[in-house]
């Protein structure tokens, strides 16, 4: 689906307009202090206008008191959205919090959790901090999880099964298909997690569909964040839908009242305002391909990402290149582990980016570069 930037700008209201045009004066900029920030995979446009309403009324008459009824009710709303049950939803500061929790309650010391390499980067300091093993197992050469190889590490001490998907930094997919067969041949002891944190920016295709959708059996976690394309990233609200008994089991390791009222009602109103969701989709299409026009221009490579964020091929050692941008403003995320000559580069606004490639362009060597 193409759309213009003038239709995305009347969809998406005076508001959210203006965080479009002048995206460092309002909410919706990645600068903060001077700083482009490329390297968190946030949404650079910030929430909806109709978010950022439920933000300031709540701000305004609900801080000085201790949550009440808000985070069962944003449950409640969640479960509503997906068809579940309301004892399904289990809500954390964050998706992230959910897989510490996850940790806690399936895996503890001394046994194992078998996630692809790379991945999502809390994973490892969660797995420490409890006392568990992180078996990593290297993606495939199409950068999709390499379900046999990860079905071979599993054993009798693993207590838990890791997938991003998309998966973080690459921004790849794994085919449905694939992944619903590695469950079928799990044992039962095993608990799956499924990382949807990205799930909203995943075009139309036969080869995904969301386990929260389409549920497949009953030890799966599925997660998802109001980090990315809801804009809500400093709200840090993020919820998992699982079968009752395990979502019993990851709540004893739930924080209590862990997610505050102003961030409850955000969510509760994000989830409702599904037009700027397929509207912000859309247009992070739009600027993933403008990126990738422009990495093309330099003869630069990277790996096609469903996401919000480009895995870059800088042809150089990374860290050099992360360090270059940092002198110029820009924070990008690299190097990346087994991936030393790349760096992960969030979408940020056209205003941004246009400070990114001529950043890029400042390093020697760097508006020519071929590989």
């Amino acid at each position: 689906m193409t759309i213009s930037r003038r239709t995305l700008l009347a969809r998406l209201g005076a508001g959210a307009a203006i965080a479009v045009t002048a995206p460092r004066l309002g909410a919706g900029s990645a600068r903060h202090g001077g700083t482009i920030r490329l390297n968190r995979n946030e949404n650079a446009y910030g929430p909806s206008p109709q978010v950022i309403a439920t933000m300031q009324e709540a701000a305004s008459s609900a801080v000085s008191r201790y949550p009440g009824g808000e985070a069962d009710a944003l449950r409640r709303r969640i479960a509503r959205f997906h068809g579940v049950a309301a004892e399904q939803v289990v809500l954390g500061c964050g998706s992230g919090e959910i897989v510490r929790m996850a940790i806690d309650a399936f895996v503890g010391p001394r046994r194992k959790i078998v996630a692809p390499a790379p991945t999502f980067e809390a994973l490892g300091p969660y797995a420490l901090h409890a006392g568990a093993e992180v078996v990593a197992v290297p993606l495939r050469r199409n950068f999709s999880h390499d379900l046999p190889a990860m079905t071979a590490r599993i054993d009798a001490a693993t207590g838990l099964v890791y997938i991003c998907n998309p998966n973080n930094p690459t921004g790849t997919l794994t085919r449905r298909q694939d992944l619903a067969a590695f469950l079928d041949r799990l044992p039962s002891h095993v608990v799956v997690m499924i990382d949807e944190a990205y799930h909203d920016y995943v075009e139309a295709s036969s080869d995904y569909a969301s386990f929260i959708d389409r549920p497949v059996d009953g030890r799966v976690i599925v997660t998802r964040s109001f980090s990315k394309i809801h804009g809500l990233a400093g709200m840090r609200v993020g919820y998992a839908v699982a079968p009752v008994h395990v979502a019993r089991a990851l709540e004893s390791q739930q924080l209590f009242d862990g997610v505050n009222v102003v961030a409850a009602r955000a969510a509760a109103a994000a989830l409702d305002d599904r037009e700027y969701v397929l509207t912000s989709a859309t247009l992070n299409t739009n600027d993933r391909q403008e990126f990738l026009n422009h990495a093309n221009a330099r003869m630069l490579r990277s790996i096609d990402s469903a996401a919000n964020f480009v895995l870059l091929n800088t042809g150089r050692p990374a860290a050099a290149v992360v360090e270059h941008f940092r002198t110029h403003g820009i924070l990008v995320s690299g190097p990346v582990p087994r991936f030393d000559m790349y760096i992960r580069v969030s979408l940020g606004t056209p205003a941004e980016m246009r400070e990114f490639w001529r950043a890029w362009d400042l390093m020697p060597g760097g508006h020519h570069m071929s590989m």
